[in-house]
């Protein structure tokens, strides 16, 4: 058995993601609103883990299900990148507050 209590792993994730939710909710740059997306996925993740080695029922079933997660954030940063970098393209800006229309 772990000497970590699944408390302080859930008090980590906790943590992470109202770091990640403030930056996401709260700053301009899209590159840091991104990072902060990452960080509530990556809390998230360690959910999953903790609740899947020490929950009421332990099976491997959260560990596949943070596989996937990062699978998906995986794909999200490289498409998100990928429309910031049309956008600086187009727009010579990162700043949210800027991107407001489809237009020119």
């Amino acid at each position: 058995m772990s000497g970590v209590p699944l408390s302080a792993y859930l008090v980590l994730a906790l943590i992470l993601f109202c770091i990640g939710l403030y930056g996401a909710l709260t700053k301009r740059n899209t590159v840091i609103v991104l990072i902060c997306i990452e960080l509530m996925l990556n809390a998230v993740n360690i959910n999953l883990v903790a609740f899947s080695k020490l929950g009421i029922a332990p099976s491997i079933t959260g560990q596949v299900f943070s596989l996937f997660t990062i699978t998906v954030a995986a794909a999200e940063a490289a498409v998100g990148l990928a429309i910031l970098i049309a956008l600086y393209r187009n727009r010579r800006t990162v700043n949210i507050d800027e991107m407001n229309t489809l237009k020119n």
